[in-house]
């Protein structure tokens, strides 16, 4: 092993990369976590945890999903080879080492790694500038964390799939991030808006769709964007959308943006409890806004204290 690693870390200093090492399979999924390194490679037979373990482990962490992983082994048998595509890998390279192919792969997927992490800078602006523009306004302060906490419960709490419960949670956070195409003097009005600005609100749903649109990373994102106002009687905006027509993470998310608003003091009104924001949910979907069976399992959720008003979902702001 120490022959192979010495060799490894020749060739790859020699493209200027910097090689750091771990002893065993626990050692090398700390280093990781700590480090987060743009390349390992893992030896298929380390001590204490196995590589096609530690190459799940990585692949199921938020925190390092996204680091490129090679296997390095001497199994030639397509069953290991699948076991180790099972666990996540990115790569295979056989021993003993070809050095050029050892440079050409490591330079492909730390390419890929870049682009990614480029991916992850924008998304990341993208959400830092929502809560900055939720920071404007004191009466929405931690909005949009309350939404992502409650949308992505509601989402576990009706079985949604992990991808679901994450759209909902960074659904949570983006909804809103068209408002900075809106102007303050609509945006932060303390009285009710007249019809005409309110027609200039409504645009807010349209401008963030296009916002998201320019990342891959957040097409599940958008339809929440777009519609969390849509209505099922078809009164919503912006494209009055009915029934089922409205995608399903738009209409949770559109559900806990109602209670929030109930609950929270605006300056034209005073926050309800709850329990009568519940009253009043159950009263929309009587009216054909809302699905009631997604109310009733917001409302069991609430009533079971698995929506806590904190339960703030986290969220790691990946594809």
């Amino acid at each position: 092993m120490e022959a192979n690693r010495t060799l490894v870390a020749s060739v790859l200093k020699r493209d200027g990369y910097v090689v750091g090492f771990a002893d065993d399979g626990r050692s090398a999924l700390e280093r990781a976590a700590r480090d987060q390194p743009d390349l390992i490679l893992m030896d298929v037979m380390m001590p204490d945890i196995n590589g096609f373990d530690a190459c799940l482990t990585l692949k199921q962490n938020p925190a390092t999903r996204f680091i490129p992983v090679v296997l390095v082994t001497a199994l030639h048998d397509s069953e290991n080879r699948i076991r180790g595509f099972d666990a996540g890998a990115d790569d295979f390279i056989s021993k003993p080492f070809n050095a050029h192919e050892l440079r050409a792969r490591a330079r492909s997927l730390i390419r890929i790694k870049r682009y990614t992490d480029d991916l992850d800078t924008a998304e990341t602006v993208i959400v830092s500038l929502a809560l900055t523009i939720e920071a404007r306004d004191r009466y929405t302060d931690g909005h949009c964390q309350r939404l992502a906490g409650y949308a992505s419960s509601v989402g576990r709490y009706v079985g949604l799939s992990d991808q679901d419960i994450e759209a909902l949670a960074r659904g949570g956070f983006l909804h809103d991030i068209g408002k900075v195409g809106i102007p303050d003097a609509i945006l932060l009005k303390p009285d009710r808006l007249t019809r005409e600005e309110y027609a200039v609100m409504q645009q807010h749903a349209v401008i963030g769709d296009r916002l998201c649109g320019e990342l891959r990373s957040l097409r599940r994102v958008r339809p929440i964007v777009r519609h969390h106002h849509e209505r099922l009687d078809g009164s919503g905006y912006p494209d009055g959308l009915r029934g089922d027509r409205i995608p399903l993470l738009a209409q949770i998310t559109a559900i806990v943006d109602v209670f929030d608003a109930l609950t929270t003091t605006r300056p034209y009104k005073q926050a309800m409890s709850a329990e009568r924001a519940f009253e009043e949910l159950a009263d929309e979907a009587a009216r054909g806004l809302h699905r009631r069976d997604l109310i009733d399992a917001f409302v069991q959720g609430g009533l079971e204290g698995r929506l806590a008003r904190h339960d703030i979902a986290r969220s790691r702001f990946r594809s």
